[in-house]
């Protein structure tokens, strides 16, 4: 597999970081979980009000079934593999002073906890992989998820697998993927002319 490349001095945990689909089934500790979403857990938000939840389902326990079925097709058939399943949400309103407000940041703070689950997940050994092909009105009812709470994305966590676990459509899909050029997404000053 490719190695990315960058001309930066950036950690080499972030070129780390990818999402794979090919999981190897195996079990993940508790321990594991828990290191993995206090990572998420330590992220910065909007007057640390920190409106993410994040709810989990591990391989073979009561909620395994119907947290891969919440899924669409596509991403049950590679997902079904995966070590832990999670839906992340976010509280749309906060809750301050003056009673509740509308808050402008909840999806951003939420994406914050998101990035550093999946770094955590590479530094215990696992891999992260986000997606929104989720069936959200049918997670919305099966997890009782308030109204005021956005659900964010799905996302599978696992050891990665050979490519050959993958439906056969998928098998050539499984390299990391490079990133737009620093300069076409970073400006000084206004967006260019």
């Amino acid at each position: 597999m490719t190695e990315r490349q960058t001309d930066t001095q950036i950690d080499p945990l972030f070129l780390d970081r990818w999402s794979p689909r090919a999981f190897d089934q195996s079990d993940i500790t508790e321990s594991d979980l828990r290191t993995i979403l206090d990572a998420a857990r330590w992220a910065p938000s909007a007057f640390n009000y920190q409106p993410w939840r994040l709810l989990y389902a591990k391989r073979g326990d009561a909620h395994w079934d119907l947290f891969l079925a919440l899924l669409i097709p596509f991403n049950q058939s590679w997902a079904r593999d995966a070590s832990a399943l999670l839906f992340i949400t976010s509280d749309s309103v906060s809750i301050g002073p003056n009673g509740p407000t509308p808050s402008y940041s909840h999806s951003f703070d939420a994406g914050a906890a998101w990035a550093q689950l999946a770094l955590q997940a590479i530094r215990s050994g696992y891999h992260a992989h986000a997606m929104t092909g989720v069936d959200f009105d049918r997670a919305r009812a099966e997890l009782a998820i308030p109204e005021s709470f956005r659900i964010e994305a799905a996302v599978a966590i696992g050891k990665r697998a050979d490519v050959s676990v993958l439906p056969e459509g998928l098998q050539d899909k499984e390299v990391k993927s490079d990133r737009k050029p620093l300069d076409t997404i970073a400006f000084a000053g206004g967006f260019p002319a």
